[in-house]
């Protein structure tokens, strides 16, 4: 990773000391939106107090989100030229959180969605894997940007390894079942769906991208090919 520029890409994460132990092991992974060593260029991260699983997936939080407005001006006061953030649900706010700035805001890989239907025959579907299907909901989608949700086929990781993060947070995971479960996930849903293309909503899942890839042969989209691709487009712009 580069440090002798500034950073370009700030980085909203969940409250520090608020992240489960599974987790904690996940975001050790290179690919993962908050290990620093992810990406080719320096990024700025910020703590949201306040924010974690329950008020940004399961019950989103205005207060929270007012917090994020917070620090996503301080960022830009400081020199940063685009936002994004830690948790691919947070595109429920993707509207405010743009709306509050000066500088692009790109909250979730979800946003991607659209690219990605354009570039399919009409024929495919998009495959989304995320971290818990139920709360991802048709305002989720239409916040994104996702205009057309009828040919987006969705699964989660719910009775996965991964439920430990929500049942049992003080666990520790086995990352290597986490793997091999998101490669079955994906398989079954080529056999139930004419996939084209995935997108990974969660922010913990580019580093198991390349599997999905290498196992399916269709393209994999995530947090990590988003940032990238903001990042190409910003430099510069100062």
């Amino acid at each position: 990773m580069a440090t002798s520029k500034a950073p370009l890409i700030g980085i909203l994460r969940w409250e520090e000391g608020c992240v489960p132990r599974g987790l904690m092991q996940l975001e050790e992974l290179r690919g993962n939106s908050t290990n620093p060593e992810t990406f080719e260029f320096p990024v700025k991260y910020a703590f949201v107090k306040g924010a974690n699983v329950h008020t940004i997936l399961e019950n989103p939080c205005p207060k929270v989100l007012q917090t994020m407005i917070s620090e996503a001006r301080k960022m830009e006061e400081q020199g940063v030229r685009a936002i994004t953030t830690s948790c691919g649900f947070n595109a429920i706010f993707q509207r405010e959180l743009a709306d509050a700035v000066n500088i692009p805001v790109f909250t979730s890989s979800l946003m991607q969605i659209p690219f990605v239907q354009n570039i399919l025959s009409k024929q495919r579907t998009v495959g989304v894997i995320t971290a818990r299907k139920s709360a991802l909901t048709a305002k989720h989608l239409q916040n994104a940007g996702i205009q057309n949700q009828d040919s987006i086929y969705v699964e989660g990781l719910e009775e996965t390894e991964w439920k430990k993060i929500h049942l049992t947070p003080d666990e520790d995971l086995d990352v290597a079942q986490v793997k091999q479960d998101i490669i079955q996930l994906a398989c079954s849903m080529m056999e139930k769906s004419d996939i084209g293309a995935f997108v990974l909503e969660c922010t913990d899942l580019p580093p198991f991208a390349e599997a999905i890839r290498k196992t399916t042969g269709r393209p994999v989209f995530d947090f990590v090919t988003l940032t990238n691709y903001a990042y190409q487009a910003i430099q510069g712009s100062l």
